[in-house]
């Protein structure tokens, strides 16, 4: 998308939204139309009965006359209200479609994608853009129309009455329309500023309430206080000098209405008196500006309207432009409902987009109903390569076979429901307990969430709480301790029953006796079915079928825990390593 498109260029990207509600908008437009054909009745009426009290100054001709002028008073306020429950219930409702599609979008994007993006951004488009393009589908599209219809009945008429009064009072419309033109741009520079810093500001509390913890065990809450603090000024000097902007030119705009208005009263009052002018027709002419001052003073705020629209639509696009990294291909099969869980890596490289090589030339498989560990010193590729078997990113170099097949040639929906992946920082949503061992699952009943968490060794730490399944843990699962989140989090992916089951590092918070226990159960309820075990952990890790031992990315060593520790190489070094550290822990 080019830098340096229009407001109108941006905001054709709208399009589908107003195209999906035309009958409704047209309807709207349609009412608009109907309430200044009875706006413009109005003063003619006046001017009417102004004149028959100099030719017929009578009580019942003025009752008809107030009669009339009630009903058109009447018909213009039900058209007024039929107008804003179209082109205003449009607005809510693409509204609605717009923060569904950004959020859908959202869901498909990579893995990637969320490591270069702030969530205070995100969040930010998320709330005040789509408002601010809210604003431009509503209000923005009702003025609009209402001050072009405005003038469509009203000028003529006008006219009609004296031209060289007309002529005066759009004496100020140039310098107006400079005006606009003027303040649009700045007024859209600075809006998208505002909007830019907003999400830093909101990133800035997100991160801040998140790690709120490590705040308080730092001691940072004043240093924290004093940088948001700092951010919200700059934000505020930003919207003063948005409001600056704004009320130099709403103030600019009254002055210029104002002056016509002079200018109006002055020649028509010499028209009148010369005779060249009734006071009903006077009267009518000045009423009419009055009904066009609301709408000349609603073209500059709809020009704020459109510009911040217009700046916030941007920021939306770049958002919607962005596509997603993995993804179904041509080279995906939408036959493949099911897998069996045989994984193979030949020569697997990947390569982060920084250029940092995490992986190189990778090989091993694994058989379904197999314990393949994956071990290594940290930074080894280890947690790399869990992210490539559930296609997080894909292989830079080589390839990755499920049963016999390519990983890209499953769709990606089948490849994921297949999969329970268990990664190493367990986020637990603030629901209850329940509902997040049953994420995964649409049709989840209660003795299935059960078994999971009996399997995972859960289910007793659970039935302690005063509420059970249904306590609420609270944001990423903050009132849980550590073993309890991995427990949960493991329950969480054995209720999808899948295929293969990945463990990254989720044990390395639970003492070794629930580690062995756990294990244990996994191996019983998953016979037949793949394992992927990640740790550094050797008690973990020893009685696997086969042991992965990367290091700098590369494969180390590949064997059983015998065979292996008689090898006497780095698997070795780390078992005797760890070895000494329980003896030590024993003895102190």
């Amino acid at each position: 998308m080019s830098k340096n498109q229009s407001a109108p260029e941006i905001l054709i990207s709208l399009k589908p939204y107003l195209v999906r509600y035309r009958k409704k908008l047209i309807l709207g437009l349609l009412f608009v139309f109907l309430t200044n054909l009875f706006n413009v009745t109005g003063p003619i009426l006046v001017a009417g009965a102004v004149d028959s009290l100099k030719l017929n100054p009578t009580s019942g001709a003025l009752l008809g006359y107030g009669l009339v002028i009630l009903f058109v008073a009447a018909g213009r306020g039900i058209f007024l209200y039929l107008v804003r429950q179209t082109i205003i219930v449009v607005s809510r409702e693409a509204e609605f479609d717009i923060r569904n599609d950004l959020y859908q979008h959202l869901q498909t994007l990579s893995a990637s994608f969320y490591k270069s993006h702030n969530t205070g951004d995100l969040l930010a488009k998320n709330t005040n853009d789509i408002n601010a393009v809210r604003s431009f589908l509503g209000p923005g599209i009702m003025y609009s129309a209402n001050t072009l219809v405005s003038f469509f009945f009203i000028i003529p008429v006008m006219l009609w009455i004296n031209w060289k009064l007309t002529l005066l009072v759009l004496v100020p419309l140039p310098v107006m329309s400079y005006l606009v033109f003027r303040m649009g741009k700045l007024i859209h520079q600075v809006y998208s500023d505002i909007q830019g810093h907003y999400s830093v500001l909101t990133t800035r509390v997100q991160e801040n309430l998140s790690g709120i913890r490590i705040v308080k065990s730092f001691v940072r809450e004043s240093a924290e206080i004093r940088r948001f603090t700092e951010l919200n000024g700059i934000y505020q000097d930003k919207n003063l000098k948005l409001a600056w902007y704004q009320s130099f030119f709403y103030a600019s705009m009254t002055l210029l209405i104002g002056l016509s208005v002079v200018l109006v009263v002055w020649a028509g009052g010499a028209l009148v008196i010369s005779g060249a002018l009734t006071i009903g027709q006077m009267t009518q002419f000045v009423m009419y500006i009055g009904m066009l001052i609301w709408p000349m003073v609603a073209l500059g705020w709809v020009m704020n309207i459109i510009q911040q629209a217009a700046a916030s639509q941007k920021r939306l696009n770049q958002l919607t432009d962005e596509t997603p990294e993995i993804s179904d291909s041509s080279a995906t099969d939408h036959q493949l409902t099911g897998i069996s869980g045989k994984l193979e890596f030949k020569s697997v490289s990947y390569t982060y987009p920084d250029g940092r090589k995490a992986l190189e030339n990778i090989n091993f498989s694994v058989d379904p109903g197999e314990i393949l560990a994956i071990t290594g010193h940290t930074g080894s590729g280890k947690s790399t390569l869990a992210g490539l078997i559930v296609r997080l990113f894909d292989p830079t170099s080589g390839v990755i076979l499920l049963d016999g097949r390519d990983l890209k040639s499953y769709p990606l929906k089948v490849l994921r429901s297949k999969t329970g992946y268990v990664p190493q920082e367990s986020f637990l949503f603030s629901d209850t307990i329940g509902n997040n061992i049953a994420f995964g699952v649409e049709s989840a009943g209660d003795q299935d969430v059960l078994e999971a968490s009996e399997t995972a060794l859960i289910r007793e730490n659970i039935e302690g709480f005063p509420n059970r399944f249904e306590t609420v843990v609270g944001e990423r699962g903050i009132t849980l301790s550590g073993g309890q989140k991995q427990r949960t989090s493991i329950a969480r992916a054995l209720m999808k029953n899948p295929d293969i089951l990945i463990l990254d590092d989720s044990l390395s918070a639970v003492d070794t006796q629930t580690e062995d226990a756990i294990l244990t159960r996994l191996r019983e309820k998953l016979a037949g079915k793949t394992v992927i075990l990640i740790s550094h952990r050797i008690s973990a890790i020893k009685s696997a079928d086969q042991i992965v031992v990367l290091s700098h990315g590369q494969v180390a060593e590949i064997g059983k825990h015998s065979e292996l520790v008689d090898h006497g190489g780095l698997y070795s070094a780390l078992y005797v390593r760890q070895l000494l550290e329980e003896e030590l822990k024993a003895i102190s």
